[in-house]
């Protein structure tokens, strides 16, 4: 982003429709933006009602999750696509486009902008809102640098790396007043929702014991020589931050495929491993239940097994954390099935995600009826939420706040097992252990330049 740009972000979030920014039809030609729409976005969903989003990140998780929703939302338009993957990029372009032109009168269409770089998408006065869909270790300079712009956001999970960097990104979303969503399809689950509920409500009792589990990881993968970087991938930009690697097919991803899994998320300098890629999701649902997915516990004491040092996917194997928080609640995690289970002085609930059966201890707890005079949440789902509140200007159901409180919990045990699985005492208000070591553990291990904390923060 140039100088005179950041002269003129905002400090306040707004919903920029394409009429206030470029005056309809002779504006939006000033600016180069394609005069072919779609016909259904005329009248109630003309373009200045309508969110004009940007996506960063066109991999496996955009194809198969998160752009679907958006092309058919009636109150959104995708403007701009960014990936450092050229064939990625060109594929996504085709499928939106494709999309588009199926809807339109002319059977054409060729309204999206693409970029390599994704603080061009970001610089585009036209983007009101950016989908964030890439590798972990990109979300919170994205995010940071997307909210800075006058961005909304909604960012896959897990949000961070790091605890310290959440902290930046869920302070800043509050300083700027942007709708920030952190991408989990958890809570849109009906089961869990209705847990939830439940829960807050009263339905089991005082709870005092929470067990959570995320599917087990016994895959690794040896070392690899270096190898030619595809001729489509920017393989330094998609490093960015992260320390310098020789590029091998397993650190990243396979060229022109969009369907398997990609090799980072089992390498830590990208990602955490489940530990924090399920383990979002899955404990997200119990700080909700509890009622503290804006805090955290006040104890943690975890163990867990890496693979051999040297191997190129050095994610954890098997792990296990005892939490305790201030409230007497005690949270057990482990990798085991993905699963929550909450138990109060008054009866138990658990549901298991993949057989999708919410149990209770009676029937009497599972079909009781939660009346408009106590605690609901909206159902709706999670790209549903994110565009709503970005027209409304409120709350999304997991914020940035939320999706911090809820990765940093997940964090709090990588570092405990970090330092052979020390029992540490961490003060949820301030974000600090008892520990050096382990406040030193808060940190991100490395920032590469031009990519430092000061570049983006």
């Amino acid at each position: 982003m140039n100088r005179s740009a950041e002269r003129n972000i905002p400090e306040k979030c707004t919903r920029r429709g394409f009429a206030h920014k470029a005056g309809l039809a002779g504006g939006l030609a000033a600016v180069g933006f394609p005069m072919i729409v779609p016909a259904r976005v005329l009248g109630k969903n003309a373009p200045s009602k309508r969110v004009s989003v940007g996506f960063i990140g066109l991999g496996r998780q955009w194809d198969g999750s998160n752009i679907q929703p958006f092309l058919e939302a009636e109150d959104a338009t995708v403007t701009a696509l960014c990936d450092v993957d050229a064939w990625r990029l060109e594929s996504g372009k085709k499928k939106v486009e494709g999309y588009y032109a199926g809807k339109s009168a002319s059977g054409t269409y060729k309204g999206v902008r693409t970029f390599g770089d994704f603080r061009q998408l970001i610089a585009l006065r036209e983007v009101d809102a950016v989908m964030i869909s890439t590798t972990d270790h990109w979300h919170v300079p994205m995010s940071l640098l997307a909210v800075k712009a006058g961005k909304d956001v909604c960012c896959e999970k897990p949000l961070t790396i790091s605890i310290e960097e959440g902290r930046w990104l869920a302070d800043a979303v509050k300083k700027r007043k942007c709708v920030f969503r952190t991408d989990s399809e958890f809570r849109s689950i009906p089961q869990f929702h209705r847990m939830a509920e439940l829960a807050r409500n009263g339905r089991i009792g005082r709870i005092h014991t929470i067990y959570t589990g995320v599917p087990k990881s016994d895959i690794t993968h040896p070392p690899e020589p270096e190898m030619p970087v595809p001729p489509e991938l920017d393989y330094a930009s998609w490093l960015g931050p992260a320390p310098l690697a020789p590029y091998t097919l397993k650190r990243v991803h396979a060229p022109q495929d969009l369907k398997s899994r990609p090799g980072w998320m089992r390498v830590r300098d990208y990602c955490e491993g489940l530990i924090t890629n399920w383990g979002t999701h899955l404990n997200d649902i119990a700080q909700w239940c509890n009622g503290t997915d804006r805090t955290g516990p006040v104890e943690v004491e975890a163990t867990g097994v890496y693979p051999p040092q040297t191997n190129l996917w050095n994610v954890l194997l098997e792990m296990q954390a005892v939490y305790k928080y201030a409230n007497g609640v005690t949270l057990h995690y482990k990798m085991d099935r993905p699963f929550v289970r909450l138990e109060g002085d008054e009866g138990w609930l658990e549901y298991e995600y993949t057989t999708k059966d919410l149990k209770a201890s009676s029937e009497k707890i599972l079909n009781s009826v939660i009346t408009d005079k106590e605690i609901r949440f909206p159902l709706k789902h999670e790209k549903r939420d994110w565009l709503d509140a970005i027209k409304t200007r409120g709350q999304t159901l997991e914020d940035a706040e939320v999706g911090h409180r809820t990765c940093s919990l997940c964090q709090l045990a990588h570092i405990s097992i970090q330092l052979g699985g020390r029992k540490l005492k961490w003060d949820p208000d301030k974000e600090r252990f008892d520990h050096p070591e382990a406040n030193q553990l808060k940190k991100r291990k490395s920032w590469r330049a031009p990519w430092t904390p000061k570049s983006f923060r």
